[in-house]
């Protein structure tokens, strides 16, 4: 498998040589090593005994994208951006934890091309997606911009960055973050070659931090087999003041919430409690 992946590589470079067709190649590229939806959504809020509502929205071209919305009793509403595999019925665990330990109310939705999204993932289409979900947000009775809080996971965490400096909210929360997608080709078995096609300023979420003035709340897992530890230090440098970060003991990439144990959910429920004071 791996040998075919190298042998697609090299060919896809050969073409961008020969034909300087690197715009072209991006969305498939993009498709191949970086977005990983599933369509078929097979957990619901209602499965944990949560109460939803089930919501479409478009986005400025058209596609219709799909999300819950979850009451709470607080005012804040924790909009979840969530990483680049499977789709938000994967979330619902954790959902379910954050409803009962922060009681705020929920916003989740998937990028176009994952669960019940038209449409196919881009790394410029999720930013699309990202104020679109927004701006429906901000067309809701029970939202309101200044009590948003952003939480982003993995890819989902550049997403944030990106609608953070757009659209400021009221806190903002990375787990497992990574500093540039270029920074990332080149921890990936691909190497080089992927991080050549993709160079640029492809989710920079490091030249973005200095834009973004909300208080900050960066998680990191120590044992995180994917996005190395030091990515998410060099954005908790970036960032401006208030600030934290935390390093999750024994934690890999995708066990944050589980593995992070108390340490994760006591840091998030801190972090919400000094916004709420602000």
């Amino acid at each position: 498998m791996r040998g075919k992946g190298y042998k697609c590589i090299a060919f896809l470079l050969a073409a961008v040589l020969a034909g300087g067709a690197l715009v072209n190649l991006l969305g498939p590229l993009e498709r191949m090593f970086v977005f990983f939806p599933t369509r078929e959504v097979e957990v619901t809020p209602a499965d944990a005994g949560l109460e939803y509502e089930e919501v479409f929205f478009e986005t400025d071209t058209g596609v219709r994208l799909h999300g819950w919305h979850l009451p709470g009793p607080g005012d804040i509403t924790w909009v979840f951006f969530h990483g680049n595999g499977g789709n938000i019925g994967h979330r619902v665990e954790e959902m379910a934890i954050t409803h009962r330990r922060l009681g705020v109310k929920q916003f989740i939705f998937d990028y176009r091309g994952y669960g019940r999204s038209g449409g196919q993932a881009s790394v410029e289409n999720t930013h699309r997606d990202a104020r679109a979900a927004l701006e429906y947000l901000r067309s809701r009775e029970d939202y309101s911009q200044d009590k948003a809080v952003y939480f982003g996971r993995s890819l989902g965490a550049a997403v944030a960055v990106g609608a953070a400096a757009e659209f400021p909210p009221l806190g903002l929360v990375l787990v497992a973050p990574f500093t540039s997608l270029r920074d990332m080709a080149k921890v990936t078995p691909s190497g080089l070659p992927f991080a050549a096609l993709l160079a640029g300023d492809r989710y920079d979420s490091l030249a973005l931090m200095p834009r973004i003035n909300a208080p900050t709340l960066i998680m990191h897992g120590d044992l995180d087999e994917m996005v190395p530890l030091e990515f998410g230090r060099r954005l908790f440098e970036a960032a401006n003041h208030p600030k934290k970060f935390v390093a999750l003991p024994n934690t890999e990439h995708n066990d944050t919430y589980g593995a992070g144990g108390e340490l994760f959910w006591r840091s998030l429920e801190d972090f919400l409690g000094s916004l709420e004071q602000r």
